[in-house]
């Protein structure tokens, strides 16, 4: 191990010492402040957990400590990480790449301070004048308003008026939603049954069940006859009653009719974070519909209305941020006066920083929760460019995620002017574009999960390449060009597309072949390949989207692993194999198999704690007590896949099942994963490995993957690599979405879209083979990938 000189005085270091959280393996090093530090490694090196779980955790944790006793009561306690000092830390500012929640009054506009300069522009110059900012705010109630949901019986309609008080821009018929709900009564109950029969259809309502028994005590109309029976003003209470106290059995209780109830308690919920029949039954009985009286704006005909040269803040947010920066800057030439002045300068600004991080494609009413990972962490990273905060510690977790490789030198750009304006940049990172802009490398190694955690290099760019560290062998290597690439057996035709910004694009995708869509972010590529490919029964699409389930959820649930293992348990024990799942008759009488116990604290953030009985094992003490080779189940689940792999392909212990599915697990690159750790601590190219593993042996002729390279190694490429081209030789079309050139290098066809994003994208720019791209060279895709060749 290399390192580099430090200065002796503690103020420019971030001192680390015994740290040890997860795989660490008692780490110490000297991080240089005001510097640019990346951290390198396979995945599951340890990388995480020395930036985020120990370094960013421990500022956290000392800057919540710093808040009064009443403020830290409504803080989730964060746990000291497992280190035995740390020196010289400064605030922690995390910009990772979790997608912004997917509440649907979120949009980029209002995670920004865009909308917010809009409206105090709006309310200064719009005529005719309507009110202050609030009045251009769909999150803001108007005077009047009409209640959000429209429900259809058969060809009645029925609807709920509510009335605000406040004056606000909110459209009055969706509530600010831009979209109204049309439910269907008849798939929420049959009106031929009384309540005392059951007549609900609707998940958890059911007979005997405490919602049921509120509808049939309350009061408000008869229990025993038919809901068909019921007069008009018993059907509004039952349908649309507004809460109200009632007295069931001696108990005071809160009466709510059935639309506002489901509305709170189901359809205002993220579609995504439902339970499986929760999501069903809302797809079943709801259809969101754009709003007709705003035409899914989400605002009141009088924001709509009031108009800047004949344009309203509906249109302006809905065009392209480059278009809306044009026109802000034409009104910055007419000079206003020092109220209106301020706003458009700091809205200037704030809209160069959305092109300048390359995110000039997007609209400000575009709803937060369909950013990409790579665009949500770039979204929080505007926040800061403009930031007067000096002497921070910034974080970033692989910043390059979904660029191109154009767009990769912006980023580098923008890391180093943080680091200019005297703050401690850290980011992990695996593109070589970055890691050689560093002042400082931190490599962790030498492989993933118990193999890793140990400092391989300390020191600058020079030293790294000169390691003979796996990061140092692989930092300038470069995949070359096939020698001859795949006769395609087919075609498979796309005609017209024109999805978002796609310009009636027509294009043959080549059957029997690896064929790389590129092209800058915004450019259309996912709406081409997502959108517009005929959707047939043998296309497996493998994405980095989050996996269905819930906290229980781990690699060996979601992938069926758990079902040999528990039967060869069972088979081993002469027990039955319900006894080995933690969702079923093994699990924990305490915690029910979660192996935490969660304690909700009402308005206050739900705490988490290891549950004693289990000691966080999940299992009952009865069930630990059998044995597989030497290992209980909790042993079992708490072994990496390719330990895993290693005990189920062994003499004595072979359960081919099992087997076969971890050797496709780390095909594609989880050999380091514990099978039995949640899914949510899984990063989206993990989720999406994971996922493509579970598809590895299916029947299905097309495979569609979207950035595989995604928290991939240098090293692992090329695995990566050898697992598409095993999949093209077994007989089937791989499609990649991807701007990693060494997979561009690869492919026997490249389909380039652009030449910019957005209104400049949608175009076919280029298609043939990747030797044909590097000749003509007039993209910016061929320029970039003849520069990564050297040729």
């Amino acid at each position: 191990m290399s390192a580099s000189a430090h200065p002796a005085d503690t103020h420019d270091l971030i001192r680390v010492r015994g740290a040890r959280a997860n795989n660490l393996r008692n780490i110490s090093l000297d991080l240089p402040k005001r510097r640019l530090t990346v951290f390198t490694g396979v995945s599951g090196s340890g990388k995480s957990s020395l930036v985020f779980h120990t370094i960013a955790a421990e500022s956290q944790r000392m800057i919540n400590e710093t808040y009064s006793s009443f403020v830290q009561g409504f803080m989730a306690t964060l746990a000291r990480p497992d280190v035995d000092e740390l020196q010289g830390l400064t605030t922690a500012i995390i910009v990772d790449q979790e997608r912004m929640g997917a509440n649907v009054r979120s949009t980029v506009g209002t995670v920004t301070d865009a909308n917010a300069y809009l409206r105090a522009l709006f309310s200064s110059l719009a005529q005719p004048h309507v009110g202050g900012p609030g009045a251009y705010s769909f999150n803001v109630p108007s005077v009047t308003a009409a209640g959000a949901m429209t429900v259809q019986k058969g060809a009645k309609a029925l609807a709920k008026r509510t009335t605000f008080s406040r004056v606000g821009g909110m459209c009055p018929r969706c509530e600010g939603m831009g979209h109204i709900s049309d439910v269907d009564l008849t798939e929420l109950y049959d009106e031929n049954l009384s309540l005392d029969e059951g007549p609900f259809t609707i998940p958890n309502y059911v007979p005997g069940g405490w919602f049921v028994k509120i509808f049939a005590s309350s009061g408000f109309f008869p229990a025993d006859r038919p809901i068909r029976s019921f007069t008009e003003r018993q059907l509004h209470d039952f349908l649309y009653k507004e809460p109200t106290k009632v007295k069931i059995d001696g108990v005071n209780m809160t009466y709510e009719g059935l639309l506002p109830k489901i509305q709170k308690s189901m359809l205002s919920k993220d579609r995504d974070a439902m339970q499986p029949h929760v999501r069903a039954f809302v797809d079943r009985a709801v259809k969101f519909v754009t709003c007709p009286d705003c035409e899914g704006t989400r605002l009141a005909e009088h924001a709509r209305s009031s108009q800047i040269d004949g344009v309203s803040i509906a249109e302006v947010t809905a065009w392209q941020i480059t278009d809306l920066a044009d026109w802000v800057e034409t009104l910055r030439a007419r000079r206003h006066g020092p109220t209106v002045a301020p706003l458009l300068t700091n809205l200037s600004a704030l809209l160069s920083s959305f092109v300048q991080i390359g995110l000039g494609y997007l609209s400000l009413d575009r709803p937060s929760g369909t950013l990409s990972g790579g665009e949500s962490q770039r979204t929080r990273m505007i926040r800061h460019l403009g930031s007067a905060l000096t002497d921070v510690t910034y974080v970033f977790d692989e910043p390059t995620i979904g660029l191109h490789p154009h767009d990769i030198a912006t980023m580098n750009q923008l890391l180093l002017a943080l680091r200019d304006k005297g703050n401690t940049v850290l980011v992990v990172e695996h593109k070589p574009e970055t890691i050689t802009i560093a002042d400082h490398v931190v490599d962790l190694g030498p492989r993933a999960g118990i193999q890793g955690g140990e400092l391989q290099y300390e020191g600058d760019v020079a030293g790294l390449r000169a390691s003979d560290t796996l990061t140092g062998r692989h930092l300038d290597r470069r995949v070359r060009l096939k020698d001859q690439v795949r006769e395609a057996s087919g075609v498979l035709e796309i005609r017209g597309a024109d999805r978002h910004n796609l310009r009636e694009v027509d294009v043959d995708i080549p059957l029997g072949v690896l064929t790389v869509v590129t092209g800058v972010a915004g450019s259309g590529k996912s709406s081409l390949i997502h959108a517009s490919m005929p959707k047939e029964a043998g296309v497996i699409v493998v994405d980095q989207n989050a996996i269905r389930g819930s906290r229980r959820s781990n690699p060996a649930t979601y992938t069926g692993l758990l079902d040999p293992i528990r039967k060869a348990f069972a088979r081993a024990c002469g027990v039955k194999p319900a006894l080995f799942s933690n969702n079923s008759e093994g699990a924990c009488p305490v915690c029910r198999g979660a192996g935490v116990i969660f304690t909700e604290l009402g308005f206050m953030e739900t705490v988490q704690t290891v549950c004693e009985e289990c000691e966080g094992r999940r299992f009952r003490a009865d069930v630990l007590e059998h044995t597989f080779g030497g290992r209980n189940i909790a042993e079992v689940l708490s072994l990496s896949v390719a330990e895993a792999q290693a005990l189920f392909s062994a003499e004595g212990t072979r359960v081919p099942a099992a087997a076969t599915l971890l050797g496709r697990m780390d095909d594609v690159g989880l050999g380091y994963l514990t099978i039995g750790q949640p899914l949510t601590t899984l990063s989206g190219g993990e989720r999406q490995r994971l996922k493509l593993a579970t598809h590895m042996g299916d029947e299905g002729g097309i495979y569609v993957l979207d950035e595989p390279t995604t928290g991939l190694h240098l090293a692992d490429v090329d695995q990566l690599l050898g697992l598409l081209d095993r999949l093209v030789d077994a007989g089937k079309t791989v499609i990649v979405i991807e701007h990693h050139q060494a997979v561009m290098a690869h492919a026997d066809h490249l389909i380039d879209l652009g030449p910019g994003a957005g209104t400049d994208g949608g175009r076919l720019v280029f298609e043939g083979s990747p030797a044909e791209l590097v000749a003509d060279a007039s993209t910016l895709t061929g320029k970039h990938l003849k520069e990564y060749l050297g040729t």
